[in-house]
């Protein structure tokens, strides 16, 4: 594919790197030293210029561009960027990271053509409220096409995984001492390993009651600490699933803004010299769980140990660095991804999704899952479908919601979807393998 991403931020050095493989890629930015760093370390055209000047896009009209990728930090310049390159090239797919998400309320993306808004604020957000409605877990994925869910979920009980019913739930990856195995045989699952769990929400969950001692407790009363356009994100999702919150930042600029969006529904605290006098004056260790949104790790760290010391049940950061992934699981908090890093994973999948193939990552990128499913007009219903070979795997079919370990030729019925986990060394073989079935 010809590829044109507009911004040379994070998300657009990430897409650019991911995207380089198999496809031709330019990156247009102002920044002259952000792609004199990219192009030291990929191969793409960087190309130096406004992305809002429809000028730049004039290098291009001999071509057709496959997939245009707005992802500036500003809402404006994406949008604007976009509506330039439209008018001057022929596009196949248009892809605009927004912060506001008033943009999708509205026809800005049907007059624009737009494929598809990725408002990464609200995914980071949205994540940590149905994390909440699932107390066990450490991270939930939703997948289109089936009620079947992946969860996570930190154990702290010994277990034999021949006590787990096969044919409702699937183990499907355990990260243990910072390395991660999908187990293909019967074993243990030990104290303090990160479990993935594929199934029904209910059969996960008694599964997950055999694994954590302290499951007895909803949470109802959360501390978010950072009042920046996330953190008040995060809060606004918290209260509106009825839950009482806390927001706590040392600017005082922010917690004025914050108190304004959040229209007093939330209490939000000023406290200059961060939160240790404010546990015992403000009843913070009552909380049941405590989450830290500031852009920089290793504050997130530090301020989920004092939660931690404090006997927080539940403390959660913001990883904004892939680095720190490991680091904040080892330290037992529970690990969402940034608005940056949600952006990157979001677009991806959207570029991975065809209608049949559903693509997504789990445990910090470590592994990848991979499902088609066959529609009524397939032209593989009635026909049958070998095992593929693919080392540190499992692979399952559904059939009627009903989960099947995948280890013999079966023949598909109309609805069936096949599902490939791997670990990620092994994704560029299988996404072959499916998108040629």
């Amino acid at each position: 594919m010809n590829i044109i991403i507009a911004g040379a931020g994070k998300v657009g050095f990430n897409l650019a790197k991911t995207l380089s493989i198999g496809h031709n890629v330019t990156i247009i930015d102002k920044n002259r030293e952000a792609l004199h760093r990219i192009q030291e370390s990929l191969d793409i055209m960087p190309l130096n210029g406004d992305v809002e000047d429809s000028r730049v896009y004039e290098h291009f009209v001999t071509k057709n561009i496959d997939l245009f990728i707005a992802v500036t930090n500003a809402d404006n310049v994406n949008l604007v960027a976009t509506l330039m390159a439209d008018s001057v090239l022929t596009i196949g797919k248009k892809i605009v990271r927004i912060k506001n998400h008033f943009y999708g309320d509205t026809l800005v993306q049907e007059k624009l053509d737009i494929y598809k808004f990725i408002y990464p604020i609200k995914l980071t957000s949205q994540t940590i409220a149905s994390l909440l409605e699932y107390p066990l877990a450490n991270n939930v994925k939703f997948f289109k096409y089936t009620k079947q869910r992946l969860i996570s979920i930190r154990s702290s009980q010994i277990m034999h995984t021949n006590e787990i019913d096969a044919q409702k739930v699937a183990l499907v990856g355990i990260e243990r001492d910072k390395m991660f195995f999908i187990p293909r045989e019967p074993t243990f699952i030990e104290s303090n390993d990160l479990v993935y769990f594929f199934g029904l929400e209910a059969d996960i969950q008694a599964v997950c009651h055999k694994l954590e001692k302290n499951h007895e407790n909803s949470i109802q009363r959360c501390v978010v600490y950072g009042a920046n356009e996330l953190g008040t994100a995060i809060t606004k999702e918290l209260v509106d699933a009825n839950k009482s919150v806390k927001l706590i930042e040392k600017d005082f600029a922010l917690c004025e803004a914050a108190d304004e969006a959040l229209k007093g529904r939330a209490s939000v605290i000023y406290s200059k010299y961060g939160i240790e006098t404010l546990f015992e004056d403000e009843g913070l260790e009552n909380a049941d769980i405590f989450i830290c949104a500031t852009d920089k790790d290793e504050y997130n760290i530090a301020k989920c140990l004092e939660a931690q010391a404090k006997g927080i049940p539940k403390v959660m950061a913001i990883n904004n660095e892939m680095e720190y992934y490991s680091l904040m699981h080892s330290l037992g908090i529970i690990v969402v991804r940034g608005t940056k890093m949600s952006a990157y994973n979001k677009i991806m999948e959207e570029i991975s999704f065809n209608g049949l193939v559903i693509e997504k990552s789990y445990c910090g990128s470590k592994a990848n899952v991979q499902m088609r499913k066959f529609f009524a007009d397939s032209p593989y219903i009635g026909k049958k479908i070998e095992v593929p070979i693919v080392k540190h795997s499992q692979l399952f079919f559904l059939r009627n919601e009903k989960l099947h370990i995948w280890t013999q030729t079966f023949q598909v019925e109309e609805n069936d979807t096949i599902l490939v986990f791997c670990e990620s060394k092994e994704s560029a073989k299988v996404k072959q393998w499916i998108y040629e079935l």
